[in-house]
């Protein structure tokens, strides 16, 4: 079966939506489907990759940053991934066009099928649902969602990774919309051992914007500087130069490394020398970082939102978003009881692998089938 792929972020651009892109198209491909992937070029990439059944075409965009894609961007990727499209179609015949991500992929899923008559199936991955971010996306859905209804209303299928993301996108869009989680390569994401460091190493991964929440890291280590740790903080962002502040206002520099965006291979060193992941978020879906770290064997302080739930059964902590005491209370038992944290630190390996992404591939390879075929009937 052949599937036009399109998705704006696809490693090392992007967050965790798109690694589970690519997570999930490497994992169709080895299952035989021909996977023909449009995605947004940046930087130096390579404009085309191709290995058996999976071919990547980066095309031009006015993407400025790697960890972010402003309205520009994403407007660009519509108009290019859709002429681009029209043109893989005719030559490349897919039986289906999967869209990650309702904006901008979705509209641009939605404009192909109109043109050529393939069906195409949605994946919500959180911000691009009204109310999944909305110190990034409010405004735009202010003028958007009455165009983006018509992309979810016409969608062969509907995916969700999160029950928090389908019930965001039910209070705006009249769609069946089913939940499957993202998945982690628990056989690549492994660690070699899962003793503790001294000190013990502490990581937080993700975007430096207000709904990820960077901010509270310094502020809730500045309350355990006397204990033996230190810190590591994966990622950039609008609220960069705020983080930097705060941990030299703190006197914490030479306890809190600011290490930048990094690729998924460094991403992987970095969970390797690490025990606790720290994640203050006000809002998640279904976090890929959460899931690396799960599988990487690390001890989770997550936010009681959205997916993060199944991610903790007695190897971490769920806590209350903004809850800033309640974060520093779960960091200092784990940073002084070392049997604790070895003990969560095992148990995320072992809870890691009921969301092996082999488990999210077969999701999806249920739903592409039933969509193709109930379309040939």
């Amino acid at each position: 079966m052949k599937i036009l792929v399109l998705s704006h972020e696809y490693p090392p651009i992007g967050g965790g939506g798109g690694r589970v892109v690519q997570e999930l198209s490497q994992g169709l491909a080895n299952r035989g489907y021909q996977i023909h992937l449009l995605t947004a070029h940046y930087a130096d990439q390579p404009k085309m990759e191709q290995s058996e059944n999976l071919v990547i075409k980066r095309l031009p965009s006015w993407r400025t940053q790697p960890f972010r894609a402003d309205l520009k961007a994403m407007g660009a990727f519509v108009i290019k991934s859709f002429f681009r499209g029209l043109k893989v179609i005719r030559k490349f015949q897919p039986d289906l066009i999967h869209a990650h991500f309702a904006v901008p992929a979705g509209v641009s899923a939605f404009l192909l099928s109109k043109a050529t008559g393939v069906p195409y199936i949605l994946t919500a991955h959180g911000g691009d649902v009204p109310g999944g971010a909305p110190e990034k996306t409010a405004h735009w859905f202010r003028f958007i969602l009455p165009f983006s209804k018509l992309v979810w209303s016409n969608a062969a299928a509907i995916a969700a990774v999160s029950e928090q993301t389908r019930d965001l996108a039910l209070e705006h869009y009249q769609a069946e919309i089913r939940v499957i989680y993202n998945g982690i390569n628990t056989q690549e994401m492994k660690p070699q051992e899962l003793s503790v460091h001294t000190p013990p190493s502490i990581l937080f991964i993700g975007r430096f914007s207000p709904e990820k929440n960077a901010t509270a890291v310094p502020r809730i280590l500045a309350e355990l500087k006397h204990l033996p740790w230190q810190c590591t903080m994966l990622g950039d962002g609008t609220e960069m130069n705020l983080v930097q502040h705060l941990i030299d206002e703190n006197n914490l520099a030479d306890r809190i490394q600011l290490i930048g965006w990094v690729d998924s291979d460094s991403v992987k060193e970095h969970l390797a020398k690490s025990d606790i992941l720290l994640m203050p978020s006000l809002r998640e879906g279904m976090p890929m970082a959460a899931l690396q770290a799960l599988s990487m064997g690390l001890a989770l302080l997550l936010p009681d939102k959205g997916s993060c739930p199944d991610l903790i059964e007695n190897n971490g902590f769920l806590i209350e978003p903004g809850n800033l005491q309640a974060y520093t209370d779960s960091l200092e038992k784990l940073l002084t009881d070392k049997d604790l944290l070895t003990k969560f630190k095992i148990n995320s390996r072992q809870l890691s692998e009921k969301f092996d992404i082999h488990l999210t591939v077969d999701a999806y390879d249920k739903l592409i089938n039933y969509t193709v075929k109930g379309r040939s009937r």
